[in-house]
């Protein structure tokens, strides 16, 4: 176990650390004053889609224990507090009358986190799309991105003046690939084209909203959280190589390149182009405009070899074995290292902004044993992770804050409630909350900083 005190004194005085959740995974309340039901309510509800036909409609029963939460993340010690913001809340039906007890849970939400010295990073799209706009076409549509900016002015204008920091989507390449192409996420789609359509028009709404928060709270510094892979060709041949390069263009490149170069990746778009939706006049000038900070999501490395029979579509790879068989209790590979890769490739190929590692964490199943849990596994991955981010900063990167991932236990969308990210327990019966060790050596870490010293961007 790394020393925290030790670790404290690798990061500079006004580094962030914080906890992160999402609104679908922790508020429940799925039908409490007007909200009305989004695509992931739906997706629950289909047989075959989430494990044991898990849904939200309980989860951590957030909406209802918002003061006992707020005060829990207090104790936890951070400093800020990145959460979501439910769109099916704030305008039920997508489009059309805004509702205003949504915007007062939220209104109390931020407040809360003021009055405890708490600072705010809100994150306006975790994967909640209103349900009505489905009938639309949904991201397919590019009548959504419009509907996504009206949401974003709305917001703005009701919590700007509170809000330390926005993002205005979190990790498009799982609302895009893993939702419209794999058919894992909402709304389940397995369909190139319809990928490639949800692709620009998330992107064209990312544009849209940023205009629209700068338009409505210009003071609060605006990003995009985005999952990059850390991807890593199985060996060192001139195929596989290639093979990583086409991963990147596809897993990353579909949304860094836009937003950061105002373009598509060529390859990418020589392959693909022919099933991509028309680009308008402006999209990408609307698309690239220049963020103040950007997040990054780390789990775990991505490993490709070429695929030389071209079996499938682009980028032609097939997945490399682990490098060895150490695992968090979902299955995926641990390795620090690739958290540093990832982030020096990303600052080599692109003219990055400052940047908040804004989800990290592991599956650990570890239950209570009279009245404690004892996640080791999760403290270790914490602690090697932490280690290599002072290391990043040390060699001059901008990273500014580290969130972990999760404040708690919750629902973990197609896996239900039987995978646990949480630094605390949530006993789902009675909505016990336990603090784990990994999140009393958190405690430990962040209580070495003294608050308030920095803000995003």
């Amino acid at each position: 176990m790394i020393d925290p005190k030790k670790l404290a004194e690798r990061f500079p005085g006004d580094f962030t650390f914080g906890v992160a959740t999402a609104a679908f995974q922790i508020e429940g309340a799925s039908k409490a004053d007007g909200r009305k039901p989004s695509i992931w309510d739906a997706f629950c509800n289909m047989p075959g889609r989430v494990h044991n036909r898990d849904n939200g409609d309980v989860a951590c029963d957030h909406y209802n224990r918002l003061e006992q939460d707020l005060d829990l993340i207090k104790e936890m010690g951070v400093e800020a507090y990145r959460f979501s913001i439910a769109w099916p809340r704030i305008i039920p039906d997508g489009t059309g009358p805004v509702n205003e007890a949504g915007l007062d849970f939220y209104d109390r939400l931020v407040d809360g986190c003021k009055a405890r010295g708490i600072k705010t990073f809100a994150t306006l799209y975790h994967w909640d799309l209103p349900l009505l706009l489905a009938g639309e076409g949904g991201w397919t549509a590019r009548s959504t991105a419009y509907a996504y900016q009206r949401y974003a002015k709305t917001v703005m204008n009701r919590l700007g003046d509170r809000l330390d920091s926005v993002a205005t989507f979190n990790e498009p390449w799982c609302i895009v690939w893993l939702s419209h192409l794999y058919g894992i996420h909402a709304p389940g789609e397995r369909n190139m084209q319809a990928a490639l359509h949800a692709m620009h028009y998330m992107n064209l709404a990312h544009g849209l909203g940023v205009e629209a928060i700068r338009s409505e709270a210009p003071n609060v510094p605006v990003g995009l959280v985005l999952n990059a892979a850390s991807i890593i060709p199985g060996s060192d041949s001139p195929a596989d190589r290639a093979a990583a390069e086409r991963a990147h263009q596809f897993h990353n490149g579909a949304f860094f390149d836009p937003v950061f170069k105002g373009e598509y990746p060529k390859e990418f778009v020589e392959a693909l182009g022919d099933r991509m939706p028309a680009i308008g006049d402006g999209d990408m000038k609307l698309i690239s405009q220049k963020l103040d900070w950007w997040g990054l999501n780390y789990y775990k490395p991505e490993r490709v070899t070429d695929d030389a029979e071209r079996k499938g579509d682009f980028p032609w790879t097939v997945e490399a074995p682990p490098a060895s068989d150490v695992k968090t209790d979902i299955g995926w590979e641990i390795y620090a290292p690739g958290l540093k890769l990832s982030v020096e490739d990303l600052y080599r190929r692109y003219d990055l902004p400052e940047c908040y590692i804004t989800e990290n964490g592991a599956c650990d199943n570890t239950d209570v044993v009279d009245g404690e849990v004892d996640d080791v596994m999760r403290l270790d991955y914490l602690g090697d992770h932490l280690d290599i981010v002072a290391g990043l900063v040390k060699d001059g990167y901008p990273l500014r804050g580290y969130f972990a991932w999760s404040l708690m236990d919750n629902f973990e969308w197609a896996e239900g409630y039987r995978m646990r990210f949480g630094l605390v327990h949530v006993d789902y019966q009675t909505q016990l909350r336990t603090v784990k060790k990994s999140g009393k050596w958190y405690r430990e870490l962040a209580a070495q900083f003294p608050k308030g010293n920095h803000k995003a961007g």
